[in-house]
C-alpha cells in the first residue's frame, strides 16, 4: 500500500477547494436576486483633520395647485372709458357668451391709460382668465372706488 505524501495531500486539497469556489460563484443560468448584503459600501478616504462638506439635498418643489375659475360664479362689471358708443354693452355680450356673469355696464369717468381688467382679493386668476377671453393684456389689482368683490373691466379707445 502506498501512503500519500504531504505534497500530494495539499495538492488534492487545493484542487478540491478551487472546485468548491468555482461552483459557489457560478450563476447557474437562472434569475437570482443579489442580496444587498453582498454589496460593499465604499467610503472615500478622508485624511484626519480634514473637513468634509455634507451633500446638498435639493427639495422637490411642491406643485402649485391649479385654481379653477368658474366664470358664471364671478361677478363682472364693464365700463366704457372711450368715445366708442356701446363698447361696454358689446363687450358684455362677448363676456356673457363664454359664461361670465356680467352684473352691470356703464361709463367710467376718469382717465385710464389702456384697457384693463382689475381684480379684488382672491380674484386674480378670474381676472387673468377674463382678460384672455376678451383679449386684454393689462391686469391690475382693484383700486377705489371699484368694488373689491368682483372683477372690473375698464375699456379704452385701444380696445376692439
Amino acid at each position: 500500500m502506498v501512503l500519500p505524501t504531504r505534497l500530494m495531500v495539499l495538492s488534492i486539497s487545493g484542487v478540491a477547494l478551487a472546485g468548491l469556489v468555482f461552483v459557489a460563484t457560478q450563476d447557474g443560468g437562472g434569475d437570482k436576486a443579489t442580496p444587498a448584503a453582498h454589496h460593499a459600501l465604499v467610503r472615500p478616504h478622508v485624511p484626519s483633520g480634514s473637513v468634509t462638506t455634507p451633500a446638498v439635498i435639493t427639495p422637490t418643489p411642491t406643485p402649485t395647485p391649479t385654481i379653477v375659475v368658474r366664470r358664471g360664479k364671478v361677478d363682472v362689471v364693464i365700463f366704457n372709458n372711450s368715445n366708442v358708443k356701446g363698447l361696454a354693452g358689446k363687450t358684455s355680450s362677448r363676456a356673457q357668451s363664454v359664461g361670465w356673469n356680467v352684473v352691470a355696464t356703464a361709463n367710467w369717468y376718469g382717465t385710464v391709460d389702456a384697457s384693463t381688467v382689475y381684480f379684488g382679493p382672491k380674484l386674480k386668476a378670474a381676472a387673468e382668465l377674463l382678460a384672455r377671453d376678451l383679449g386684454i393684456t393689462r391686469v391690475k389689482p382693484a383700486i377705489a372706488p371699484m368694488q373689491f368683490n368682483r372683477v372690473t373691466v375698464i375699456l379704452t379707445g385701444d380696445y376692439h
